[in-house]
């Protein structure tokens, strides 16, 4: 018996197929430039209103590699996304979906979970920006490690197919079933193909619990005068008043004597932006040490800090304060709707991810600038690049953060069979994001090339 939902289904997955005929999946291959780039300038425009003093080190963490030039600089990318065709279905991106933004962390509940694990560049747009920029870390990540071309598209192959088919599985689930799917620990466990990766996994989520704020306490803070304080490991995390070089006029709230009195509002604001629950809970907690932290690759030179804050029996809980800057996909699609950075990556993050940090927020601190706040480090972990000791291994974890994007897509989306309808059941699309992804990759090295001899040239 057909049932209307069957036949809202049926004109669901009918409707994105009728796509095709706008932009039909053969297309997507097709590697397209923005007509306007200008690499050099690019990256001037990203290093403006950063930290000057700290903008030697962001280049110097990109120049390691194409694989990390590709991940400072989604700006790039971003242009020429906007460049290509694309099926007119947007929804809530991660926007900067690359391979070392997904990882292990704890959900409120404690459970392990795989997700999207950066929502720096949220924002409305194109879903196949999303899974392209997956797809072309991958190459990208092959090369460094070694892989053949061969392998690296057979990589991204297999973790496109694994998006399409978890799409169909998602296109036939209600929207209350999509809320409350997530990709578990036990979940990849059981899928891996070998005992290699069975290891590599049971060693990440080792490493992830072992993340805990109690655990962090001896790590991170040292006993000074009988007071604890934010242990200094420059340039890492550092008291900004011993790193008064690094500073402009307009950055000593960051560091001065005053700055629990600055830091303050900041967290007040911060407070308003959680539930009730979660708002009485932070109230127990005091401001004890703050200290600037250096992130990432594309993040070096922004604003960070992370705060201790002890219970009255002086437990800990670990925050991070991380400006929250204008999304790179904002020029090529629409306004930020927010009217606060920092409340953008907290409803992406929120609305793309399975379960959310307990204390996610925003606030904005002295010059109108955005933070978003999380907790430092709480059972989170993710593999590094050098871990990946074979195509097969990196093939593996590919195909678990298109898992994990195929989800948060159809849950920030609420259009899955719109998707499962446009890519179809055969590897066409697969076949066309591989091919789009090595002559992208191919591009990335070129840009990296421009990028080196600049610096070597003194134009950066």
């Amino acid at each position: 018996m057909t049932t209307p939902a069957h036949l809202q289904y049926e004109k669901r997955l009918a409707a994105g197929k009728a796509r095709r005929e706008s932009c039909s999946r053969t297309l997507q291959a097709q590697c397209l430039l923005s007509p306007q780039r200008d690499v050099v300038d690019m990256l001037r425009q990203t290093s403006a209103g950063r930290v000057p003093s700290l903008i030697p080190l962001r280049y110097s963490r990109m120049q390691a590699s194409p694989f990390a030039f590709f991940r400072g600089m989604a700006m790039i990318q971003a242009a020429d996304l906007a460049a290509t065709p694309n099926s007119g279905i947007t929804l809530q991106t991660c926007g900067d979906a690359h391979l070392m933004n997904y990882g292990f962390f704890a959900s409120p509940e404690r459970q392990l979970m795989f997700d999207i694990n950066d929502f720096d560049e949220t924002h409305q747009a194109p879903w196949e920006w999303d899974i392209k920029r997956l797809a072309v870390s991958v190459v990208l990540a092959a090369r460094n490690r070694g892989f053949s071309n061969g392998a690296a598209r057979q990589a991204v192959c297999q973790l496109v197919g694994t998006y399409r088919k978890r799409m169909q599985e998602y296109a036939q689930m209600s929207q209350l079933e999509l809320w409350y799917c997530k990709v578990g620990f036990e979940q990849l466990l059981q899928r891996a193909n070998s005992d290699s990766i069975r290891q590599q996994l049971l060693k990440l989520a080792d490493k992830a619990r072992g993340q805990t704020q109690e655990k962090l306490l001896p790590k991170m803070t040292v006993l000074e005068d009988g007071s604890l304080r934010l242990r200094d490991n420059p340039p890492v995390i550092f008291h900004m008043q011993q790193q008064d070089q690094v500073w402009g006029n307009d950055e000593h709230w960051l560091g001065d004597g005053s700055s629990h009195d600055l830091l303050q509002p900041m967290l007040a604001e911060y407070s308003a932006t959680l539930k009730e629950d979660r708002r009485t809970l932070l109230s127990r907690f005091r401001l004890v040490d703050a200290a600037f932290k250096v992130v990432g690759v594309g993040s070096v030179g922004t604003r960070c800090l992370v705060m201790l804050l002890q219970d009255e029996y002086d437990q800990p809980l670990f925050l991070q304060l991380k400006e929250a800057r204008n999304s790179v996909l904002e020029p090529y699609t629409q306004q930020c709707v927010h009217g606060h950075q920092g409340k953008r990556v907290v409803f992406g993050q929120r609305l793309m991810q399975a379960a959310s940090d307990l204390f996610l927020g925003w606030t904005t601190g002295p010059g109108d600038r955005h933070f978003y706040v999380r907790q430092l480090r709480d059972m989170k972990a993710a593999p590094a690049l050098e871990s990946f000791d074979s195509a097969e291994s990196l093939a593996a974890f590919g195909q678990a953060c298109a898992w994990a994007l195929a989800r948060a897509h159809a849950k920030s989306g609420g259009r899955a069979a719109e998707m499962a309808g446009y890519i179809g059941q055969s590897d066409k699309f697969d076949q066309a994001i591989a091919s789009y992804a090595m002559s992208y990759a191919d591009q990335v090295e070129l840009d990296f090339a421009v990028f080196t001899a600049a610096l070597a040239e003194h134009k950066l």
